[in-house]
């Protein structure tokens, strides 16, 4: 990030003219200053000054300041690239679709503002200060680009030792090795690499240390996370003061590669590498002051692994003088975001083209060879190396199970969660998905992960415990109420919250206190955000606190009426209230800022239901039904809405459609059974039966039903 000057701007604001469906925008100097005309928040043209640049290459964004303290990034961007390579132009971030004034992604919008979006990474010790009551910011930073207390800590004591030498050189015995920095990286002080004369694998000559300082520095902007404080200490772990995003099925693909949708960074995609299992840091390849690498092309990989062993044909199965290969071709593919940015998958993974033939995942041969099928990519790779491809990331099958609703979803999930042999990061996504599965036969998984020395393991312990009836939930959880890392403690009381007070011991309240009042200042930072707003009117609902709950609901949804969650949190608040009237009132409203919204029309439909306006309550479950048919349980409610209208065969065609991309929902398979019992269909009633006691196996009732219905179609009664 810089000042807009002469120094610092790349674009071409010499009248240039950029159109964008229909939209022309201009821009060009006037008195020393950057200018741009383009359309503002309300749709019409205006004139913008170009406040500060953002990013040099291969694109630079440009920030608008406007007078309640936000800045905004122009979503036209400029090209940095030479022109060789198609660059020197404006370009727009959105290029496929119209963006228009009242989109939630226009450049004057929420999603585009540069307090919270992009702040925390491009400048040093950023503090927001976002006045809530009024809607403005005064946010701060200590250097407008990053530098070094980013990652060092506070520089003082460093200037102080430097004021304390007589001279720099010599330098005496007594030279203090951390030279007043407040955090110095020393992972790979006194360590080598050597490679294996057998194998050409590399070996560390020390053991990988508990806490990859420098993996969790970096993170604090090459990772995909939100911010849960301002309190950023270098060094330590990065869920102490954020909330890192597990493998999120929107945003990687099963086997963990990184989707072209929106940009994940680095930090997951390299925690889950052997690399970082073996204890190799960022700085073994890049230099963190220059940003370069330690050697110049493969000169990077050869520092560890034998160039005799890996840079031939032999390995490569490439003519290096029809078609040269750098070793990133097959193990880091690139992705591009924003138009024009490519970035290499950092997990460094064996090249899988029969798991693209298996499950669609993409792979790294037919990113080349697009005009080939996976089976031509697999059947080549299976011939130069082998059937034993499994590499060392292991759990594509287990993601793609759970994504796709595959009735063993579980197993595979849990053998993935209980590997000790697995990245940490994927067990704790694996912990995360088993909420979905948590059952009291694989609970002890919860409870072992939640013991785990990574605070991500266990915080996808806490995920996965969600769904637990409160009663059993306090034993398993309030231990980490005092946990080490905040990330855990905030996670905790978030499902610790659902316990009455008046059920929570007396000796536990203290702790849960410290970490409540925690959890509202991590969403009080984010209170620009409807999500942070949303989700402490949860947390007040919860605790009973109904009041403020409204109140944070009806912020969020100030803040962006298209944030359809706080309209269906504040529609249920309106529920236990006994309002359904005016959480009617709140739907329909959400409804006109975001009518394909299922969520929406899905609590809509319940709500008519509740106020006995069944005809309209069955075609907002209809609606619900058909624009989100991956969602079970908006089928499940459409097809008991259907019954009850009268119309058993059309709900019990619903349920069955729905069960075949959901064969293991269980509120599916009940209602299955219940309609088919109840309209004489013994048989598939008892078939529907026997699938749901396969996941419920120690439920009594339904083992006794299972039991008298096998007697009554046996005797044909």
């Amino acid at each position: 990030m810089d000042n807009a000057t002469d120094g610092s701007v790349r674009g071409d604001f010499n009248e240039a003219r950029f159109d964008y469906y229909g939209v022309q925008s201009r821009f060009f100097r006037k008195n020393g200053k950057f200018l741009v005309e383009t359309d503002g928040p309300d749709g019409k043209t205006a004139i913008f000054e170009i406040k500060y640049t953002f990013g040099v290459d291969p694109i630079q964004q440009y920030l608008i300041a406007f007078p309640d303290g936000r800045l905004q990034a122009l979503s036209i961007a400029w090209d940095s690239r030479p022109r060789e390579q198609g660059g020197q132009r404006w370009f727009h971030l959105y290029p496929d679709e119209p963006i228009r004034h009242d989109d939630i992604l226009h450049w004057t919008k929420l999603n585009q503002n540069w307090n919270f979006m992009c702040a925390e990474c491009h400048s040093t010790g950023v503090r927001k200060n976002y006045d809530a009551a009024n809607d403005r910011f005064a946010t701060s930073w200590a250097e407008i680009s990053v530098g070094c207390e980013t990652c060092h800590g506070g520089g003082s004591r460093h200037i102080a030792w430097v004021q304390s030498r007589q001279g720099w050189w010599p330098f005496g015995r007594d030279e203090d090795p951390e030279k007043g920095l407040a955090v110095r990286f020393n992972e790979r002080v006194g360590v080598s690499w050597t490679p294996d004369a057998a194998t050409g694998m590399p070996r560390r000559s020390a053991l990988p240390p508990s806490l990859h300082m420098e993996v969790e520095t970096c993170g604090l902007c090459h990772a995909r996370r939100g911010q849960l404080s301002e309190d950023w200490v270098p060094g330590s772990s990065l869920s102490n003061t954020h909330r890192v995003s597990t493998l999120d099925r929107r945003l990687f693909h099963a086997d963990g590669q990184m989707r072209d949708v929106e940009e994940t960074y680095n930090y997951a995609s390299f925690k889950q590498s052997k690399m970082f299992a073996k204890g190799v840091t960022c700085s073994d390849c890049h230099d963190p002051h220059s940003a370069a690498l330690r050697a110049p092309g493969d000169g990077v990989c050869a520092q560890c692994h034998a160039p005799d062993t890996y840079q031939t044909v032999t390995h490569r199965r490439h003519d290096e003088a029809k078609a040269p290969l750098a070793c990133a071709s097959c193990h880091m593919p690139a992705r591009t975001y924003m138009g024009i940015d490519r970035r290499h998958d950092h997990s460094f993974r064996i090249p899988r083209p029969d798991l693209s033939v298996k499950l669609g995942t993409p792979n790294a041969c037919n990113d080349c060879h697009k005009d080939k099928a996976a089976e031509w990519a697999a059947a080549a790779i299976e011939d130069w190396f082998g059937p034993d491809r499994r590499g060392f990331q292991t759990y594509a099958e287990a993601f793609h199970a759970a994504g796709t609703g595959q009735s063993d979803a579980d197993r595979l999930l849990a053998a993935v969660a209980s590997d000790a042999n697995a990245p940490a990061f994927a067990r704790a996504s694996a912990l995360s998905e088993l909420r979905a599965y948590v059952s009291g036969l694989n609970v002890d998984l919860a409870r072992s992960g939640l013991a785990e020395r990574d605070p991500m393991v266990r915080i996808g312990a806490l995920d996965m415990l969600e769904g637990v009836p409160a009663d059993r939930l306090w034993p398993m959880v309030s231990p980490l109420l005092s946990d080490p890392v905040r990330g855990v403690r905030l996670r905790a009381v978030s499902l610790l919250a659902t316990v009455p007070a008046k059920r929570q011991p007396p000796a536990d309240r203290g702790r849960f206190d410290r970490a409540a009042e925690e959890f509202v200042a991590a969403q009080r930072i984010n209170a620009d955000r409807p999500e942070a707003r949303s989700a402490l009117g949860t947390f007040f609902a919860q605790r009973g606190l109904v009041a403020d709950a409204e109140t944070e609901y009806r912020a969020a949804l100030s803040l962006s009426p298209q944030f359809a969650p706080a309209a269906v949190n504040l529609a249920d608040l309106y529920r236990q209230l006994g309002r359904d009237a005016d959480g009617e009132q709140v739907l329909r409203a959400a409804l006109t800022e975001s009518p394909q919204d299922a969520g929406i029309h899905h609590t809509l439909g319940l709500t008519l239901v509740r106020l006995k306006r069944f005809d309209g309550a069955l075609e907002a479950l209809r609606q619900a039904a058909e624009l989100a048919p991956d969602q079970a349980q908006y089928a499940y409610a459409y097809a008991i809405a259907l019954h009850s209208a009268g119309r058993a065969s059309d709900a019990i065609e619903m349920l069955k459609a729905s069960l075949v991309h959901h064969p293991r929902d269980r509120n599916t398979l009940l209602a299955l059974t219940t309609l088919s019992r109840d309209g004489g269909d013994l048989v598939a009633a008892l078939e529907y039966a026997e699938r749901l006691l396969r996941l419920t196996p120690d439920d009594r009732n339904l083992i006794r039903f299972i039991q008298e219905l096998r007697r009554v179609t046996t005797s044909g009664q």
